[in-house]
Order: C-alpha cells, then structure tokens, then sequence
C-alpha cells in the first residue's frame, strides 16, 4: 500500500509538470537498456571473467594429460644404419665387414614399433590425475567468482548512469522553472509590483541551476562512458538505461535473503578445491620416495635387407621391465610435502576470514538497502509538502505577502528533496546489488 502511494506521488511530481526536458538528441525513441541486458552484454566482452574461463578450460587440458600418463605412450622408430667396410680384406675374398666392432653389418635396418609406460606402484599417477581434478573445479568457482564481480561492477556501473540520467532530468526541469520564475519577475517589475533586487536574485537563482545542469549532463556522460566500456559499445552510441523513479523497493524483498545464504557463495566451493589441491600435492611428495615401475614393449625387425625373406628372419618382440627405487634426493620431496601441508592450513585460515568477511558484507548491505528503503518512504511524503511550500510561497510572493527569499528558499527545498530521493533510490539498488553478491547470487 505504501509502495502503491509512492508511486502516485512519484506520477504526480514527475509526470504532470509541464516542464519541457533536454534529453540528449541522439537518444531520442531509443529503447532503453535494461540491467539483464547490460550484463548479458557484458559477458560477452573481453573480461577477467572471460579470462577465468580460459583459464577453466586449460585446467581441463591437465585432467587429459594426467589421464594419458596411465596408459603406453606409442612410438614407431624406423633407423637406417650405415658403417663403412673394414679396410682389412679377408683371406677368402668373403665381403669386407663393418669397420666398428659393434656394428651388425655395413647396411642395417631397424624398424621398431615401442610401447612404453610406468606401472603406479608409487602412486604418483592417480595423485596427480586428482589433483588436476580439484584444480579445475576451483578454475569453475574461479570462472563463478569472476562473473558474480563483473555483474556486480556492471550493476554499480547501471545504476550510476541511471542516477546521473535522473539528475540530469531533473537538473533541467529545475532549470526551466528557475527561468520562468525569472521571467515571472520581470514582467513583474516592469509593472513596478517588486523592488530590481528581486530579478538579481531571480537571475542568481537561474544562473545557479544553469550550472547545475551543467554538471548533470557532464555527470551522466561519463557514467554513460564507464557502462558503453563494460558492455562494449561504441562511445559514439547513446546509452538509455530505465529510470531510476519507477525502479521502486517491493515489499519484504529484503527480509527474504538470510545470513545462512552466504554459505552458497563460490569462494567457499573454491576452498575446498583447493584444499584437495593441496593434499594431492601432499601424496605426490610421498610418491617420489616409492619404487616406480615401468615398463617398455618393442616389436620389430633389424635386418641387413628389405628383402621379405631376410625381414621376416629379423623379425621379433622385446620386452623389458624395471624399477625405480629413490635412495636420497637430500630431502627435496619433504621439503615439497611441507610445503603442501603448508598450503592447506593457510586455505584454512583465508577461509576462516573471508567466512567473516562475506558475512559483514551481508549485513552491512542488508542495513544499508532497509535504510534507503525507510528513507524513500519518508522522501515521499516530504515532496509532496515541499510541493505544497512552493506553490503557496509562489502564491505568497506573487501576492505581495512575502519575500522572494521565501520563494526561493522553497523552490531550494523541493529540490533537495528531489535530489535525497533520487539518491535514495540508486542506494537501494545498489545496496541490494551487493546483498545479493553476499549470498552468491
């Protein structure tokens, strides 16, 4: 009910003046963009999100490569071998052997097809087919991590320009009320109704909002740039966001998120992973002091001829097996495991502060957004006296009752009551923006 009385007053205030508006030209019937859309906009954009999720899937490439170290890894090493004869001519006019003594003959060739492969006595293999494992699931929360920050930056980014927009709006209908009450004045000192000091003061009252929309305008082009560079749009694109006055609080919208909620974030998911990281390490460490085996498997021919009969002659199958026992590496993989040990207890503690820290953001933003919303409840009812004020100061003076300071102090005051009422709004959003990140949303 409260929100449905708001809104009326807000129709009121904004909709029934007759004040013309100098929104930029170039964003005239432009759609306005809405704050999904600025994000969904974003995402697509080069980003540090976008760097996570490259990042995400070269963690993947490490799961495929520790996999493959389970299986032979397949070669083919065809060799031709030639050794110049032996200068020594042998008594029976036989042919000349090779001139090294470990040659098989002048012309040899070698063709093997080689399996070769480690057995994971150690365990070195699975450690680190796991620890692949956690560290792409920490690049994934990493990846969720960087996305929830980018909407969080695009909605600051959204609600910047929506405020400057209002503000700049706002600026020029106080502009043009300034001038008329100028002009009001003029025409009433031409009739000799006012003393020349109240058109000085009129004119100062003009010339003050003058430089107030001024600043207005320069204030939403630049947060227009900032929004134009997270959605990547060309700085020559007008930028219309939805206006801030009918982005209203709902009821009870802020007593639905709980603390309880902020156990789902991200960041927590990303500790666990890399705290499984960590204890993987610690099982490689140990797997570099166990025996290792291997294995290697090769078929094929050496041969003095490509002749079939004298290759099928040639042809046979190898195989060797063997073992690599460590003796000393002067502490080098328990220097590794310390230091693994090492990084799960300090996951532990950064854990144990963002839980803290995570848990301040909540409240201080659920705080901050029940605030805004107690004070745009009140800012209402404050502009519509601030209404009242200036018609009857304006009524007042126009009257010959009262000073046009009178006047111009309400006109003053209606709008500061505007300004605390657009501000009150974008702290809402914002405050709720930052709620939401709190909870991982």
């Amino acid at each position: 009910m409260a929100n449905g009385k708001l809104i009326c007053i807000l129709l009121l205030l904004f909709a029934a003046r007759a004040f013309p508006q100098t929104p930029d030209a170039a964003a005239v019937g432009a759609r306005p963009l809405t704050l999904a859309d600025a994000v969904a906009r974003a995402l697509d954009q080069a980003s540090n999100y976008r760097a996570a999720k490259i990042g995400e899937r070269l963690a993947a490439e490490d799961i495929k490569q520790a996999r493959a170290g389970f299986y032979p890894k397949i070669t083919v090493q065809p060799n031709l071998i030639y050794t110049s004869p032996s200068f020594s001519r042998p008594a029976d006019a036989a042919p000349r052997p090779p001139s090294f003594l470990g040659a098989n003959d002048v012309t040899e060739f070698q063709a093997f097809v080689n399996a070769a492969g480690e057995i994971d006595t150690s365990g070195k293999l699975k450690a680190a087919l796991e620890r692949s494992r956690a560290v792409l699931e920490s690049a994934r929360q990493g990846s969720e991590i960087a996305r929830l920050e980018l909407v969080q930056t695009v909605t600051d980014a959204y609600y910047n320009l929506a405020l400057a927009a209002v503000k700049r709006r706002g600026a020029a209908e106080n502009l043009q009320a300034a001038a008329d009450f100028e002009a009001n004045t003029r025409l009433q000192l031409d009739a000799g109704e006012v003393a020349p000091v109240d058109l000085v003061r009129a004119r100062l009252q003009t010339a003050q909002r003058r430089d107030e929309a001024a600043q207005a305008a320069t204030d939403e082009t630049i947060a227009a740039a900032a929004l134009r560079f997270l959605i990547g749009v060309d700085f020559n694109t007008p930028v219309v966001v939805e206006d801030l006055l009918v982005q209203l609080p709902q009821a009870g919208e802020i007593d639905a998120y709980v603390a309880t909620a902020v156990s789902a974030r991200p960041e927590f998911a990303q500790f666990e992973a890399d705290r499984r990281a960590s204890e993987e390490d610690v099982r490689l460490a140990r797997a570099e002091r166990r025996p290792q085996f291997n294995y290697s498997v090769s078929a094929g021919f050496i041969s003095d001829s490509l002749r079939p009969n004298r290759i099928g002659n040639s042809t046979g199958v190898q195989a060797t097996v063997g073992v690599t026992i460590p003796l000393f590496d002067w502490g080098a993989s328990r220097s590794r495991e310390t230091q693994a040990r090492l990084r799960i207890e300090q996951t532990a503690n950064s854990r144990i502060l963002a839980e803290r820290q995570f848990v301040e953001q909540f409240y201080v933003a659920r705080t901050q957004a029940l605030a805004a919303a107690a004070r745009i409840r009140e800012l209402g009812a404050t502009i519509r006296d601030a209404e009242i004020n200036l018609e009857t100061s304006i009524a007042r003076y126009r009257a010959g009752e009262a000073p046009i300071v009178e006047a111009t102090d309400a006109q003053n005051l209606l709008i500061a009551a505007r300004q605390a009422l657009y501000q009150a709004i974008y702290d809402y959003q914002t405050a709720r923006a930052r709620l939401l990140r709190a909870i991982g949303q």
